[in-house]
């Protein structure tokens, strides 16, 4: 259930929006939303046909932004994703031909069934905000973030993403099954009542893109943290770092993962300023795909979401965070 009602009516009327289509946990519809207005990329983790792409459109589609959608094959090139200069012979010169990767939303679907140089594309406009084709660098729109998917249990013929890419996504999720049969029963009627089998396109926006833009600035200007707050994210990263199952933990790049998030999710609940509870919820989806298990602990059973779990569990949450909030 999710912990905190969304209290800001923008981001509550966005998430009623996708709700529209996409039937599923509305926790997860909040923690996609706290990803993108901290302007960070998502990677899914789960089975096919769980409604991925669906989200992803529907998503895309409420905050008035481009999407495209690329499926990662072990045949997929770099030009593929970023584009490449084509020859013209009406102009006589050569002109770039954009890839998918000029958009505001990219699917990466089953991103870990491309080689490691086609991933290494990836990486560079996930990282900077921009790709590099014959040596001229381009900037790409603003905003971008990834939503990449990769299915855990299939592992023949992929690639597994390197601990330098998976770092870059902010936070990692996974949909799961339907979790009652009421929700897999709406399912079917909702798609009964589709005229279409893409139900996204007649979805209108909630805002443009001005104006989540905007929304991303608020979540970075607007929220106040607490120095006992940062003191509290801190501890938590470094016990998982110090954890003895832990042989590699959470760089900076994730301490500073799960203070963006803390602080887009105290913007959706109409805070301007975060508390614990807006830490807590995120600690797994921003720690566990960060760390490498010691492996002898590893063999025993050991798991990573279970490893930082318990030490969110274990950390101590301060009692005062809302001091030198402007009235």
């Amino acid at each position: 259930m999710e912990t905190q009602p969304s209290t800001n009516p923008v981001c509550a009327r966005i998430l009623d929006h996708v709700a529209q289509t996409f039937v599923g946990d509305r926790t997860l519809l909040r923690k996609l939303l706290a990803g993108a207005l901290a302007n960070g990329h998502v990677l899914f983790e789960d089975h096919p046909g769980l409604g991925k792409t669906l989200l992803v459109k529907a998503f895309a589609r409420a905050v008035g932004s481009d999407f495209k959608r690329v499926q990662f094959t072990p045949d997929l090139l770099p030009s593929d994703i970023v584009g490449t200069n084509v020859w013209s012979s009406r102009e006589e010169n050569f002109h770039l031909a954009r890839g998918p990767v000029f958009t505001n939303v990219l699917l990466a679907d089953e991103i870990n069934r491309a080689p490691p140089k086609t991933q290494a594309a990836l990486l560079e406009a996930m990282e900077e905000r921009q790709v590099t084709i014959e040596g001229e660098t381009h900037l790409l729109p603003a905003p971008f973030f990834v939503l990449a998917t990769q299915n855990p249990l299939e592992q023949e013929g992929t690639y597994p993403l390197p601990e330098a890419q998976l770092d870059r996504f902010l936070i990692r999720l996974s949909m799961g099954y339907p979790a009652t049969p009421e929700m897999e029963t709406e399912i079917l009627r909702r798609r009964l009542a589709w005229k279409t089998d893409d139900p996204t396109r007649e979805l209108k926006p909630v805002v443009d893109l001005a104006t989540f833009q905007r929304m991303q600035v608020e979540v970075e200007d607007k929220v106040y943290v607490h120095p006992a707050l940062l003191s509290y994210i801190t501890r938590i990263v470094r016990g998982v770092r110090e954890h003895p199952s832990v042989s590699a933990g959470p760089s900076p790049r994730g301490t500073l993962s799960l203070l963006r998030l803390a602080r887009a999710n105290a913007y959706i609940a109409g805070r301007g300023f975060v508390t614990p509870d807006d830490v807590k919820p995120y600690v797994e989806d921003a720690l566990a795909h960060r760390i490498v298990l010691d492996l002898e602990r590893a063999i025993e059973g050991a798991q990573e979401r279970a490893v930082v779990r318990e030490v969110r569990d274990k950390t101590e949450a301060p009692l005062r965070f809302a001091e030198g909030v402007e009235k």
